[in-house]
């Protein structure tokens, strides 16, 4: 467990103190900045991108009677020593920290540490995800397999599952809200469905456990067979949002047992969809044909035609993240980089520009072209642009970090260069880069709670990383001990149950 003690000098303090305690530059500029490493300076935004910057900030930045501790007068980030100063004196007049002091201090512990192997199967690791409460992750395989592992048991395996009716992979899985229920995916118009709170540990497709078929095909399709990539459960977990290979969107009505709608969505597959906040009114979409679109069920005037169209990548989608707002998301490009948008600067038109594609590329196989990689939309409509990772082979995934511990300042991705990439969400600089695996990151997780992050790869090894990496699941809150020494896990307690603000 990680102690930080009133004495300790800030650069003894952990990783991503030197990249981060400068504070972000909010200046007026173009709307779409394309970043690189981490040595790049903070780029600039214009009025309604900086809106994202503050809310980064209103989300994770400390009580303002907290900064006054500081010597320097625009010092940003407080450093934690500082800040424990404050609370000491109780400048805040809590005599404790708020959800966003505790993540002001735990979201400059980066999970860096390690990794400690949780797995090691012979066939690709396709997918890996925390429960929204970090208690499950689930790994899913290409060998047909996949498996709750129980976090706080000691990543004891709940639930191996051989899948049903498995074609090429399992291209996607996901958990109920309430944990009782798993979804997969795979090439196939029928999804499965499976009991994970049921007391059998192995779950053989109709052997020892009945695995219900979820029929997301139509007689109008002819008995053609398309493949789902993309599932999300609804926030009442009522509903399915799937993204397919035949350039729809289904949205699959649990309790009526059928498909509730079908939205000929694309131009060519849609690899990934997902809800833009709890509402489940707006769904956001990404296909080959380069376009993230946004639908909104309450208004559709035909089920083609999106709310808004957001352009600005050169390549196909493989995954978008919503922030949960409504507003923002990012999305992984085949153009190798990740692009942040506002919803509210989409478009009702798409423009289809294809003069930049003078090439020929295949990403299964081929390597991005030089090139390529100096081309620009000229019509994007993105916030800020990523770069580092590489995005080949695989529909590889991105995501915010949590909201719980970070305030979502970071985006994390896998890559096919076999590392993870943290980038800070705002400056755009590369914060961290993991690097054990020896193929393809297709999919990673950041624990909600905890500062800990688990990779799986094409190697068949799941792995997490963890600050301070001691190789342990992080211990229970504790108390603050005679010296004033404040821990991790008290700082994620604390975020779990704040002081009101």
């Amino acid at each position: 467990m990680l102690i930080v003690a009133r004495d300790t000098t800030v650069k003894d303090m952990g990783y991503a103190f030197s990249k981060l305690e400068v504070e972000t530059g909010i200046c007026q500029g173009s709307s779409s900045s394309s970043i690189g490493g981490g040595t790049s300076p903070p780029k600039e935004l214009n009025t309604l991108d900086n809106d994202i910057s503050q809310l980064t900030k209103l989300q994770s930045g400390p009580h303002k009677k907290l900064r006054r501790v500081s010597l320097a007068k625009n010092e940003f980030p407080v450093s934690t020593v500082k800040m424990l100063a404050g609370r000491e004196i109780n400048l805040s007049g809590r005599g404790r920290f708020s959800s966003r002091d505790c993540r002001h201090v735990v979201s400059k512990y980066l999970p860096v540490n390690g990794p400690w192997v949780v797995d090691r199967m012979s066939t690709r690791a396709y997918v890996s995800q925390f429960s929204s409460d970090g208690s499950l992750f689930v790994a899913a395989f290409q060998g047909s397999q996949i498996r709750i592992y129980d976090v706080e048991r000691g990543w004891k395996v709940r639930k191996n599952i051989l899948a049903r009716s498995l074609r090429w992979t399992i291209t996607d899985t996901a958990l109920s809200p309430d944990q009782r229920h798993l979804v997969y995916a795979s090439m196939s118009p029928v999804v499965h469905i499976i009991n994970v709170g049921s007391s059998t540990t192995e779950s053989l497709a109709n052997i020892t456990e009945f695995h219900d078929g979820l029929d997301f095909s139509s007689p109008d399709d002819g008995g053609y067979s398309f493949g789902i990539f993309s599932l999300k459960f609804s926030t009442d977990g009522r509903e399915i949002v799937a993204g397919s290979s035949d350039e729809d969107i289904y949205v699959y009505d649990l309790e009526a047992k059928k498909v509730s709608l079908r939205i000929r969505a694309h131009a060519s597959d849609v690899n990934t969809v997902c809800f833009a906040d709890e509402s489940g009114s707006l769904l956001y979409s990404g296909s080959d044909d380069n376009f993230v679109k946004v639908w909104d069920r309450r208004c559709f005037i035909t089920k083609s035609k999106p709310v808004g169209i957001l352009m600005g990548h050169l390549e196909g989608i493989t995954f978008i993240d919503s922030r949960g707002d409504g507003r923002y998301l990012i999305s992984n490009g085949k153009d190798q980089v990740i692009k942040l948008w506002d919803i509210r600067k989409m478009s009702s038109n798409s423009t289809c520009y294809q003069g930049f594609r003078n090439y020929e590329w295949d990403y299964r196989w081929m390597d991005y072209p030089v090139q390529a990689r100096k081309l620009k939309h000229p019509y994007d409509q993105s916030v800020l642009t990523y770069k580092g990772h590489s995005v080949l082979r695989t529909l590889i995934r991105c995501y915010f970090s949590p909201e719980y511990s970070t305030g979502q300042k970071y985006i994390y991705t896998g890559s096919h260069d076999s590392s993870i990439y943290v980038y800070d969400l705002v400056s755009g600089a590369q914060v961290a880069k993991l690097q054990y695996h020896k193929l393809t990151v297709r999919d990673c997780s950041w624990h909600p709670i905890y500062p800990m992050l688990v990779s799986s790869s094409w190697d068949g090894d799941i792995v997490k990383w963890e600050f301070p990496g001691d190789g342990e699941t992080p211990a229970p809150a504790t108390k603050k001990n005679a010296r004033g020494e404040i821990s991790i896990a008290e700082l994620s307690e604390s975020i779990r149950h704040p002081t009101p603000t």
